[in-house]
């Protein structure tokens, strides 16, 4: 009886086992050498997966990324591994889900560089990419931030339309895009000055729904301030605001820095002090904040102001870098104190912050303002000594300054040697020399050095073509820059300095209102700056339409474009010799309202004209005005006009 309840057992247990052995079909060779490799690589055997490496396949490596994926350390070895072997190589497939790895475990450095290789080395199209990274993307757990990295690297390689091909596929997809992408894609665009195709993007993400962040809205004042649109720009500042979105100082130092481009130093001097406030105190100063101002105060040179600002910088404890000692350098330069930019040099030296290659030029360039040659000379073999690179801005300051101080022969003979040597990467220096025949008006010598550029293969770009197009401007010569235009048109995109540079040629013939029709086609592509229409407001003005001048300066604001002490400049200019003092004196005043300072221009305009047409006693109340205004007299005007008066006014007094 025992034993045949045993016999029943035994039977009862070897049926189940056959049937449970059917459930598991013989491993294939590929689960076979799928985990021998997950083993040894767990336990970094190298060499025996060196033996086992012939039977590896593309699906194989793939596979075992995918088992590492919560290891991306032994992922990315094994990835390497592969990637040296002569027997293998590694499949799209393979190369995405390693990709997908590493943006889950926010490696996007390396995620990147792999997709940088695919897209730029390879060349394989990012939507091909796309199409990969979205079949691996369940296997690898991946998240929306690895198509974000997609994006980014088609911008970083330049494939601008593969990126937007690939946000617009993968909302078709019904893959979520986030923000970040967009804001990826909207940055590239402004990099590459499509401003027009920016405004594009950035209303189709509006219009699907998106909520902007403080990266969007910084990427919506950069773009505005960097066409000129200020007023705009702070509008955008203060929707932000209201919206709950905190600025960073980002933010701050974008709207600064426009401000100071525009000269509004009184707006940036008033952000820069309510920064804390309008942060609910999240947000102080950096030492970008400081170098934006200080480089602003240095472009109106108002260098002795900078100074109680580098104090302000110590007292706040932030620290001055190269760039900030670079710019204040570069000040003192320009205002002709070569001493105190020498003195700056030392205190750098001292804190342990060696000159650069910007602040070398800026000394250089003084030293040629100065005519002290010799000394420039030493300057730069104490550059080379040094090891400091000189940049295109280096042998381009050479260039120019040599034929500023009257070397033009010199300035070619080095222009020469820089070229025997291989020294000159573009058109850079051969502009500067082609500018300074233009100024010579030796137009002939202007279109052999061109000639000369084509034969060494050098490819004249925008200035190259809008120097030779201003030398015709200014020598009248209308219909031959027409046609330089138009050459260029095939080759290269006029920029706004080629299109300002042919208003004023217009308008300074009988052509202002071909001139304005310019203008108006310039408006239609949004491209326009201050300059565009001052320049078409002198041109009116030396044409006796004076109404037609004011008018323009209206449609400046209403475009939300500034009017600068130029336009207020120009327009006192010719109010006075049409004879209309007072409305000269009145517009001097506006501009004083608006918080536009007068600079010494405006003061020897009207002391010029006051001087000849009114009495003294006139002048000298003029003088007084602007003087309490912070007006710095011109030195010439002063002693030649006021000085005079104010003497016999005393002599008056005494008697």
């Amino acid at each position: 009886m025992f034993i045949s309840s045993f016999l029943s057992k035994r039977s009862y247990f070897f049926s189940r086992g056959f049937h449970v052995g059917k459930c598991f079909s013989n491993p294939s060779t590929e689960d076979i050498v799928f985990r021998a490799v997950c083993v040894n690589l767990k336990q970094r055997k190298w060499k025996f997966l060196e033996d086992i490496s012939p039977s590896l396949t593309n699906s194989l490596v793939s596979r075992v990324i995918r088992e590492f994926r919560n290891s991306p350390l032994l992922a990315s070895e094994f990835y390497k591994w592969v990637g040296e072997r002569r027997n293998l190589s590694h499949s799209l497939d393979s190369c995405c889900t390693m990709i997908g790895v590493l943006v889950n475990w926010r490696r996007f450095d390396d995620a990147l560089s792999l997709l940088g290789n695919l897209l730029h080395v390879s060349g394989v199209p990012p939507l091909k990419v796309l199409e990969r990274l979205v079949n691996t993307y369940e296997t690898c757990d991946s998240c929306p931030a690895v198509f974000d990295s997609l994006v980014r690297a088609c911008t970083q390689v330049g494939a601008t339309r593969g990126a937007y091909e690939v946000i617009q596929k993968l909302r078709k997809e019904g893959y979520y895009v986030t923000v970040h992408a967009w804001n990826n894609f909207l940055s590239h665009l402004l990099k590459l000055n499509e401003t027009g195709q920016f405004w594009k993007v950035y209303k189709e993400m509006v219009s699907y729904g998106y909520i902007e962040n403080v990266n969007t809205s910084n990427l919506v004042i950069y773009a505005l301030c960097k066409t000129g649109k200020l007023q705009e720009a702070i509008s955008s500042f203060y929707r932000i605001l209201k919206r709950g979105i905190r600025p960073n100082v980002v933010t701050f130092n974008m709207i600064i820095d426009g401000a100071c481009r525009t000269g509004d130093m009184e707006l940036a001097l008033k952000l820069h002090t309510m920064m804390g406030v309008m942060s609910r105190n999240c947000v102080s100063p950096n030492s970008v904040t400081y170098n934006c101002i200080i480089n602003g105060f240095c472009k109106i040179g108002r260098v002795a102001f900078v100074e109680e600002l580098y104090s302000e910088i110590i007292r706040a404890g932030v620290d001055s870098n190269v760039r900030t000692y670079a710019t204040l350098i570069d000040g003192y330069v320009k205002e002709g104190n070569l001493e105190k930019a020498l003195r700056l040099c030392d205190e750098m030296v001292e804190r342990g912050l060696m000159p650069n290659t910007v602040i070398y030029n800026s000394i250089i360039h003084g030293l040629y303002m100065e005519g002290d040659m010799e000394q420039a000379s030493s300057l730069f073999s104490d550059m080379i000594d040094k090891r400091i690179c000189p940049d295109q801005f280096t042998y381009s300051i050479l260039t120019k300054d040599l034929c500023s101080n009257g070397y033009a022969t010199e300035a070619f003979r080095f222009h020469s040697q820089l070229l025997e040597k291989n020294l000159i990467d573009d058109a850079f220096s051969y502009n500067i020399l082609m500018s300074h025949l233009c100024s010579s008006n030796y137009l002939a010598g202007t279109k052999q050095l061109l000639g000369s550029m084509f034969v060494r293969g050098f490819i004249p770009d925008v200035v190259t073509y809008g120097t030779l197009i201003d030398g015709y401007c200014k020598e009248g010569n209308m219909e031959s820059a027409i046609l330089v235009y138009d050459k260029m048109k095939v080759e290269r995109k006029p920029n706004l300095v080629i299109y300002n540079t042919i208003m004023d040629g217009l308008c300074k013939g009988p052509s202002v209102d071909v001139a304005k029709s310019l203008l108006d086609r310039l408006l239609r592509i949004n491209l326009v700056d201050a300059i565009t229409y001052n320049t078409l407001i002198y041109g009116y003005c030396i044409n006796g339409k004076i109404d037609e001048a004011f008018g323009l300066c209206a449609e400046m604001r209403n475009g939300g474009i500034i009017v600068n002490r130029v336009t207020y400049n120009i327009l006192i200019n010719f109010l006075c010799k049409f004879g209309c003092f007072q409305q000269a004196k009145e517009l001097m005043d506006l501009m004083v309202i608006q918080g536009m300072f007068p600079d010494h221009i405006t003061y020897t305009t009207l002391i010029t004209n006051f001087a000849k047409n009114c009495s003294s006693e006139e002048v000298i109340e003029l003088h007084d005005y602007m003087v309490l205004k912070g007006v710095l007299p011109d030195k010439q005007t002063y002693k030649a006009i006021v000085s005079p008066l104010l003497t016999e006014e005393s002599m008056k007094t005494s008697v």
